[in-house]
């Protein structure tokens, strides 16, 4: 019996030696990923080639909520390319509702344009809507309307633009990681209404639960339309609820972040305070100024909001010359309070100093 104990005991050891061995690889793998995220932005690695400006085009941009910082960073881009590029362009806000946002499809359509832009929904919402603009012959192109990057074949789209969520998801929960050492206790905050955002925040959830020192406390399933009425509350019963095991936050969107920091100031919590707030996604003016501050929120994976909109554009601008989209996909970027100072720009943008205006001109054939 003691020789049976001595073999046991030496399982048990081996065994943890290699569940410590298997946890210290993943830590620093996670280390080096985070690492190589928060470096600056570097040369343009996009499409350097492409069909010239077609003529005298006119396009929508229909927006799902010009109240969300992506969607409205977006368009910024959008407008700068178009006019750069030399078409018209109109801009329909869906107001964040889902008739609303049907009714800006069938608005879109009735103007007859050359080509429309949906941004910031789910493409699958639409998708009666979106048969309309397929049927009428309009070439459209999405911004985070699909998961994946790229042409899709359930709606037509042309081309969607945004980064790969689960490489963005991964990062975001990379950064708690890392940052508790290991130790990170997580509360989620995602929305079943756009697939997307319920399965970045899943991906999320699976990338904590890879961690062997992390607890996902609470995956939180709410409407970030709703996040101005509904974050301060809930901020408040999750803080009831979980005390100081809840240290850090990982979010969908920074929109979610808005509306968190009366809460957390009540309960007193500092601006750098745990729980510490991360968001996938995308990048808003008002996540820039806290991370500057460091008020309530550590880091964000922001979208080169800019530099898509001026890609949306040129995917358009093929699919006009009925060529095959760029294939092109931003790399993943982390903005934290150490790297904003060079990546975040006087106007709280991530907009990479990688000449990609001019390559995109170049591309067209003007100044």
């Amino acid at each position: 019996m003691k020789k049976l104990s001595l073999l046991t005991a030496g399982a048990v050891a081996l065994i943890a030696a290699s569940a410590s061995a298997h946890a210290d690889d993943f830590l620093d793998a996670a280390k080096a990923r985070v690492a190589a995220a928060t470096q600056r932005a570097g040369a343009w690695d996009g499409p350097t080639s492409g069909p010239a400006a077609a003529p005298g085009k006119v396009i929508v941009y229909v927006a799902g909520d010009l109240r969300n910082g992506g969607t409205s960073g977006v368009a910024d881009g959008v407008k700068e390319a178009a006019a750069a590029i030399g078409w018209t362009l109109q801009v329909i806000d869906g107001q964040g509702q889902v008739s609303t946002r049907t009714a800006a499809l069938n608005q879109a359509i009735a103007l007859k344009p050359d080509g429309i832009i949906v941004s910031g929904f789910d493409a699958i919402e639409q998708n009666a809507a979106l048969a309309s603009v397929k049927e009428a012959g309009i070439p459209f192109v999405g911004w985070h309307a699909t998961i994946e990057p790229g042409p899709d074949a359930a709606t037509g789209m042309f081309a969607n633009v945004n980064t790969r969520i689960l490489d963005v998801a991964n990062t975001a929960a990379d950064l708690a990681i890392v940052d508790s050492d290991g130790k990170a206790g997580v509360v989620i905050f995602g929305d079943s209404n756009y697939a997307m955002a319920i399965g970045k925040a899943k991906m999320m959830e699976a990338e904590i639960q890879k961690c062997s020192g992390c607890t996902v406390l609470s995956l939180e399933d709410s409407p970030m339309t709703e996040a101005s009425l509904r974050m301060p509350q809930l901020t408040t019963s999750l803080l009831q609820r979980f005390g100081d095991k809840w240290t850090y936050s990982l979010a969908v969107n920074d929109l979610y972040y808005d509306f968190m920091g009366p809460s957390l100031a009540s309960a007193g919590k500092g601006g750098a305070d745990t729980p510490k707030n991360i968001s996938a996604g995308d990048g808003s003016e008002s996540a820039f100024q806290r991370i500057r501050a460091k008020q309530y929120q550590l880091a964000t994976v922001p979208e080169p909001l800019h530099e898509q909109g001026w890609q949306l554009i040129d995917e358009l601008n093929r699919a006009l010359a009925k060529q095959p989209w760029s294939g092109y996909v931003s790399g993943i970027h982390i903005v934290t309070a150490d790297n904003i100072a060079y990546d975040g720009g006087p106007d709280n943008v991530f907009d990479p100093d990688n000449g990609y205006r001019d390559v995109y001109k170049k591309i067209w054939g003007v100044k």
